[in-house]
């Protein structure tokens, strides 16, 4: 009789079983940011595109090689072809001439696309529509949208009757080939369907609302329909304007990147973040808002902050943490600090995420922010109270190198309060 041969790849498959059966569960999946399945669902088809986004927001600086590097390696890598759109800016010239020397000091081939309203001595409209330009940037291997006023830029690629213009056209044909479309603060609001457009102060908007085609108007929707972009977000507080125009939109789903930060978003719509901090993701699929009420209020948002390194799918909502924060898991009954969580200028530089990290690794089940106009005032206001609180589903991890945390599935709760006036007095 033959000998039957010992099997490792089998013994070593049983080995690994075994181990895994003994890990705990978060060793073993990603933690999920997933609602019900239902609310999930987008309401549109989503675009058929092999490429990848860049949304950057704002204030990039020169020497962000993490950004500028990634863009130049999903455009082709040393040598690419990246087409630079100064339609945003007030100074177009300037602006892509100092975009260009950037994206050439990283490699780049990169070349100024002169369509742009306040571009001196060009027709936009007919540059717009140029069969020989159109060529030019559909052969490239990506596309750098500079900042400013997004209006700028639909304005110069949007044909009056709403359809696109030969460069915006192919621009699209670059993206679904696989090329690369980066976009900073203004350049970053366009990738969303809908884009702030000519918004108000936060308090204002809080206060009144977001009117359809005032504060909001419709982007290029690279993203596709079912995410909300903005930019600038934790240096100006904007997460409490993302809501309000979140709901008025009927987006389930939304992303806020900081400045001098990038989400890069992939064909299979994993997101990863990079730069110099990270950025919100909002989450609206089980939020109750009264609209019969005069101020704008909202319960049950659910906030998570991404910091760099950090992953999340949007189809999924599967989350992995920056490799530094692998084994930092916040356990329950293990956090580091003690007493009340509170902020008396929710919307200041990084306030909420300050708010959310202290939060997580403390002891205190919930936190609350304020947000209010100019405390010296002569009259009653109305403000807004932030609640923060945690929920069977709130994980928060820290880096082992670093004071850095990234912090999921906050509930947030809004709602208006009346602030007296002056708020304090001298002694």
């Amino acid at each position: 009789m033959r000998k039957r041969s010992f099997n490792w790849f089998s013994f070593l498959a049983i080995l690994l079983a075994a181990a895994l059966a003994h890990l705990p569960a978060t060793a073993q999946e990603p933690d999920t940011l997933k609602p019900p399945p239902e609310a999930t669902a987008p309401e549109k088809p989503l675009p058929v595109a092999k490429g990848s986004l860049v949304i950057i927001g704002g204030g990039l600086r020169g020497d962000n090689a993490d950004v500028w590097s990634k863009i130049v390696s999903l455009a082709g890598g040393r040598g690419a072809r990246i087409a630079v759109f100064p339609s945003a800016s007030g100074t177009p010239e300037k602006a892509a001439e100092i975009i260009i020397g950037y994206l050439k000091k990283y490699g780049a081939d990169a070349f100024a696309v002169p369509v742009a309203i306040r571009l001196a001595g060009s027709d936009y409209r007919k540059a717009a529509e140029d069969a020989a330009l159109a060529e030019k940037i559909r052969k490239s291997g990506g596309v750098y949208f500079a900042g400013g006023d997004q209006s700028r830029i639909t304005k110069a690629l949007v044909r009056e009757d709403g359809t696109r213009t030969a460069a915006l056209e192919a621009v699209w044909d670059l993206y679904r080939r696989g090329g690369v479309v980066a976009g900073t603060s203004a350049g970053a609001a366009i990738m969303s369907s809908t884009m702030f457009h000519n918004p108000r102060a936060i308090l204002p908007m809080l206060r009144s609302g977001i009117t359809d085609g005032q504060e909001v108007a419709p982007g290029l929707g690279f993203i596709g329909d079912d995410v909300f972009v903005d930019q600038h977000l934790l240096v100006r507080g904007r997460f409490a304007r993302m809501i309000p125009a979140m709901l008025t939109k009927n987006y389930k789903l939304g992303l806020g990147i900081d400045e001098d930060s990038a989400f890069v978003i992939n064909a299979q719509r994993e997101v990863e973040v990079i730069g110099y901090s990270g950025g919100l993701l909002i989450d609206t699929s089980q939020a109750v808002w009264d609209k019969s009420k005069p101020d704008f209020n909202v319960s049950n948002v659910r906030i998570s902050y991404l910091d760099r390194g950090d992953r999340f799918n949007i189809i999924t909502h599967s989350f992995t943490p920056a490799p530094d924060k692998a084994g930092g898991r916040i356990e329950p009954g293990r956090e580091a600090l003690r007493g009340p969580v509170y902020s008396n200028d929710i919307l200041g530089n990084h306030a909420v995420v300050q708010l959310m990290e202290r939060l997580i690794d403390s002891d205190q089940e919930e936190a609350i922010g304020v947000a209010s106009g100019n405390p010296r005032g002569t009259t009653p206001e109305i403000g807004f109270e932030f609640r923060f609180t945690k929920t069977p589903e709130s994980v928060g991890y820290i880096s082992g190198i670093a004071e850095a945390y990234s912090v999921l599935n906050i509930r947030l709760d809004v709602r208006p309060i009346d602030i007296p006036r002056p708020l304090y007095k001298y002694r």
